[in-house]
C-alpha cells in the first residue's frame, strides 16, 4: 500500500545512461530530457558548474582548473561521485514541478550487456545516492528491440545492434531473454578517435573531438557513397605550431573508420555464425535491426546486410530506442519485469 502511496506522489523514471548522450523518460510523459553525458567540474572547489548541454559547450575550452568529463566510459561509471551528481541532476529536473517534496521516484536504469556485477552494482548505489527509491536494471539491446516494438515476449529470434558512444551491443533475443550477446567496446568515441589519429599521422594536423565528430556526422560513411562529399578539416599544424585548413572526402574519414567499422561488422558476424540455427531462421526472415546514435552512419546498414547477407534495417527513431524500451517497461512493469537484470545478488545480506 505504501508502494501505491509513493508511486502517486513520485515521478518514475527510465535513464538511458549513454556514454555521449543521457535520456530521461518520465512515466505517462515520455522523453523529457535529452542531454550529453558532460559535467564540467572547478577542481579547486570541487563545485558542479554545468551538466549535459551547458557542460559540452566548454569541452576543450576551459582553464585548467575546470574540467569537463564524461563520468561513464564504455558505458559503465568511471567517477561514480560525478556519475551521481549527473543522476540527482536529472531526477531534481522531473521532480521539481511535484508539490510533495523528498518523493522518491522509481528508476529504470539502461546499461551494457557485457558489464560485470560491480559495475552493475555501482549504477545501482548511484541511483540511490541521487534519490532513488528503487533502482531497477535492463540490459541496452532488450530495452532496444522493445523500443524498436519487437515482438521479444514471443518465441521468435529478433537480432538487435545497439551502437552506442562507447559500447557496441549484439544481441539475439527470444522469449523474453538474451538468448546470445557480445558487447565490443568499440563505437561513436573510437570512430572519433581514429579520425583525430588519422588526422595527425596524414597531415601532422592537432584537431579536437568536437571538430572529428563533425566530421564523422557531416561526411562520414561505413560504405562508398553515390555522391563525394568534401568537408574543411581545421585544426593546429603539429610541425609549425600555426592553425591550418585541409580539405578531406568521405573517403578520408571512411578509411580513418575502416578498422574499428570491420571490428563492429566482424562481431555481428560473430554473432551470427554462433546463433542456434531455428533463431538463425528467424533472424533471416525478420533481419538485423540497427539502433543507437553510431547506426547513422551513411551506409552502414548496407554493408552489415552485404556481410551478413541477412536484411538489415535502421530502427525508426535509433538514437532514443532504448530510453523508449525502458520507458515501455515503466509503463507496463508487472507485465514486462521478467525482461529486467536480475539484482538480488547484487544486494548485499540484510
Amino acid at each position: 500500500m505504501l508502494n501505491g502511496i509513493l508511486r502517486l506522489f513520485s515521478e518514475d523514471i527510465a535513464i538511458d545512461l549513454g556514454t555521449a548522450n543521457s535520456e530521461v523518460y518520465v512515466r505517462n510523459k515520455g522523453i523529457v530530457i535529452q542531454e550529453p553525458s558532460v559535467v564540467a567540474v572547478n577542481q579547486k572547489t570541487g563545485q558542479i558548474l554545468a551538466i549535459g548541454l551547458e557542460a559540452k559547450k566548454m569541452v576543450g575550452r576551459t582553464p585548467a582548473h575546470i574540467v569537463a568529463t564524461r563520468p561513464l566510459r564504455a558505458g559503465v561509471i568511471s567517477d561514480f561521485e560525478v556519475t551521481e551528481q549527473m543522476l540527482k541532476y536529472f531526477i531534481e529536473r522531473v521532480q521539481r514541478k511535484r508539490f510533495v517534496l523528498n518523493s522518491r521516484p522509481r528508476i529504470i536504469v539502461g546499461i551494457p550487456s557485457g558489464v560485470t556485477g560491480v559495475e552493475k552494482k555501482a549504477v545501482i548505489d548511484a541511483g540511490k545516492s541521487a534519490g532513488a527509491r528503487e533502482v531497477f536494471l535492463i540490459e541496452e539491446p532488450m530495452a532496444s528491440a522493445l523500443g524498436a516494438r519487437l515482438p521479444v515476449q514471443e518465441p521468435g529470434g529478433n537480432f538487435v545492434v545497439d551502437i552506442g558512444g562507447g559500447t557496441c551491443e549484439v544481441a539475439i533475443i527470444s522469449l523474453g531473454g538474451i538468448v546470445l550477446a557480445k558487447s565490443l567496446r568499440v563505437a561513436g568515441d573510437k570512430l572519433n578517435e581514429d579520425i583525430i589519429e588519422f588526422a595527425q599521422d596524414e597531415y601532422k594536423l592537432l584537431i579536437g573531438e568536437r571538430t572529428a565528430e563533425a566530421l564523422k556526422i557531416g561526411i562520414g560513411s561505413a560504405y562508398p557513397l553515390k555522391e563525394k562529399r568534401e568537408s574543411p578539416m581545421r585544426g593546429r599544424n603539429l610541425v609549425t605550431g600555426l592553425p591550418e585548413e585541409i580539405l578531406v572526402s568521405d573517403e578520408d574519414i571512411r578509411k580513418a573508420m575502416e578498422r574499428s567499422i570491420k571490428q563492429i561488422v566482424t562481431e555481428i558476424k560473430m554473432a551470427v555464425e554462433e546463433s542456434p540455427p531455428e533463431l538463425l531462421a528467424d533472424v533471416m526472415a525478420n533481419g538485423i535491426n540497427l539502433s543507437g546514435g553510431g547506426s547513422l552512419l551513411r551506409g552502414l546498414d548496407t554493408l552489415v546486410e552485404k556481410e551478413t547477407k541477412i536484411p538489415t534495417r535502421i530502427i525508426e527513431d535509433p538514437m532514443t530506442a532504448v530510453v523508449r524500451g525502458a520507458g515501455q517497461v515503466l509503463e507496463n512493469l508487472d507485465e514486462l519485469e521478467e525482461v529486467l537484470v536480475e539484482t538480488e545478488e547484487l544486494e548485499p545480506p540484510k
